[in-house]
């Protein structure tokens, strides 16, 4: 089996993992991971340019910490889609109206401030999969790998840190890497907040 078939498996039966979560359930895990972003990023909110997402209804719900990270002084921005062909994104302000882009994830109208990924403080990434080195398994669309690519580099800066966002249930042993991967500083789930150990490909 070639890496990629691998990899469509490993996220579809991940995905798999997530939708088997009734809804009662993902909002009690969600308000654990809510809980711990806000033990995690509340004391250095004010002034903080972070990136989180407006949530699929099977991934965990954020909304609640970014409002409140927002009422604590945090600038909150969320990811806006530039190029289907090209696969790029930006990050637009959050407040205004959100719309669905063509996969159905809601995001800001034009016309919102926009930053690039290199300009935020932290970024909240949601995720379909993870293993205990910060591999991260995203949908497939490769946009996270291709605004963070600059993270790669051998000399990158710290910032932002790169945080995923999943349930307990979609960590796995072990991910198969690829060239594009960026891989996370630290991912919160319902559990709690686990660092990994930076490093680049």
């Amino acid at each position: 089996m070639n890496r990629n078939a691998n990899r469509g498996e490993l996220r579809a039966a991940l995905r798999g993992r997530r939708r088997a979560l009734d809804a009662a359930a993902r909002t009690r895990l969600s308000r654990a991971i809510v809980r711990q972003l806000l033990r995690t990023l509340g004391p250095m909110a004010r002034g903080a340019r972070i990136a989180g997402y407006a949530a699929l209804p099977e991934e965990p719900d954020i909304a609640p910490a970014l409002d409140a990270l927002m009422r604590r002084g945090a600038r909150i921005y969320l990811p806006r889609i530039t190029s289907y062909r090209r696969r790029t994104m930006v990050f637009a302000a959050a407040g205004g109206a959100l719309r669905g882009n063509r996969h159905g994830i809601p995001e800001p109208a034009s016309g919102s401030v926009v930053l690039c990924a290199q300009a935020l403080d932290i970024v909240l990434a949601p995720l379909v999969g993870f293993d205990h080195h910060g591999t991260r398994l995203g949908m497939g669309g490769g946009y996270y790998d291709r605004a963070f690519a600059f993270r790669r580099r051998r000399h990158a800066p710290a910032r932002p840190r790169l945080i995923g966002i999943a349930f307990a249930c979609q960590q796995v042993d072990a991910l198969p890497g690829a060239a594009h991967d960026v891989r996370l500083d630290a991912v919160i789930t319902e559990h709690g907040l686990t660092r990994f150990r930076r490093s680049t490909r």
